[in-house]
């Protein structure tokens, strides 16, 4: 029995040494939709009333992590009894993770018009400011709903020829990553004017400079982040064709594979934006 028992115990140290290699491997793959994650959701969550950040914070958390519970199972599913649907799914996300990278550059070069509220937070009544907190925050969960999708999808990717129990638990814990890193690097984040604040009423001078460094950086740091995310999309989206289309394989063969997975995901991204600016602009002759 003694010998049955230390078996098993060996046998669990294997399965977690292989799902350690594993979630390495998926953490990487699903590193750049993290960083947009994360970029989309600081910028979400940011430009609250400071006692109202982590509130709403921590509601949009719950929302991510009920996302989670309803995608994993699914995803499962489909992995067990429709493993070419992940392929699938995949190269379509990849597509749409491309359009959205292309989409934040062209905005970025073209002008735009935005419809701006121009009221000023503390001109709205209570239930006003509540009805948009909940309007922000039924916003951030639904991009969080799509940006899991893709994250789940793509760690299962990465384990599609393992057993369904290390597919369980590699992707379980990069789907648990993604909420709990994410959203405790968001709060940190958010926090970072509150905390310049409090250095600043310090009698110390240093404390005071870093401070005030603190209270200038969170635009830039969120801006920063919004950059690099974009970048990252278009890696990811590129990475995902490059690998799953078959005549995508031989492509730029001599580039780098990052400047290859660049360019093939910001080609991807610019067809996709295209054919979306047409189809807008067909809609809306149509009403016209």
């Amino acid at each position: 029995m003694a010998s049955g028992f230390f078996a098993l115990l060996d046998d669990i140290a294997a399965l977690m040494d292989d799902v350690a290699v594993m979630s390495k491997v998926a953490t990487k793959k699903t590193a750049g939709i993290l960083g947009d994650d994360l970029a989309v959701n600081a910028e979400k969550a940011s430009g609250f009333v400071s006692s109202r950040e982590i509130p709403v914070l921590w509601a949009i958390t719950k929302g991510s992590l009920l996302n989670k519970l309803i995608i994993l199972p699914f995803a499962f599913l489909l992995s067990a009894f429709a493993p070419l649907a992940i392929t699938i799914i995949l190269v379509l996300g990849a597509l749409y993770l491309a359009y959205e990278g292309a989409e934040k550059i062209y905005e970025y070069i073209v002008p735009h018009h935005h419809d701006e509220n121009s009221t000023e937070i503390a001109e709205l009544t209570e239930e006003e400011i509540l009805l948009i907190e909940k309007d922000k925050i039924k916003s951030a969960i639904v991009t969080d709903f799509i940006l899991s999708i893709e994250i789940v999808i793509i760690a299962l990717g990465t384990v599609l020829e393992e057993t369904i129990v290390h597919q369980i638990i590699v992707v379980s814990f990069i789907a648990l990553l993604a909420t709990v890193g994410v959203y405790g690097i968001v709060a940190l984040i958010v926090r970072m004017d509150d905390l310049g604040l409090a250095l600043k009423k310090r009698k110390n001078g240093l404390m005071q400079t870093i401070g005030t460094i603190l209270i200038q950086a969170l635009p830039l740091v969120i801006k920063a982040l919004a950059f690099i995310g974009t970048i990252a999309l278009l890696l990811v989206a590129g990475g995902i064709f490059v690998h799953k289309i078959e005549p995508l394989h031989h492509v730029l063969s001599n580039f780098p594979d990052i400047a290859k997975e660049f360019i093939i995901g910001l080609a991807g991204g610019i067809i996709a934006l295209v054919v979306v600016l047409l189809i807008k602009k067909i809609i809306k002759k149509i009403k016209s």
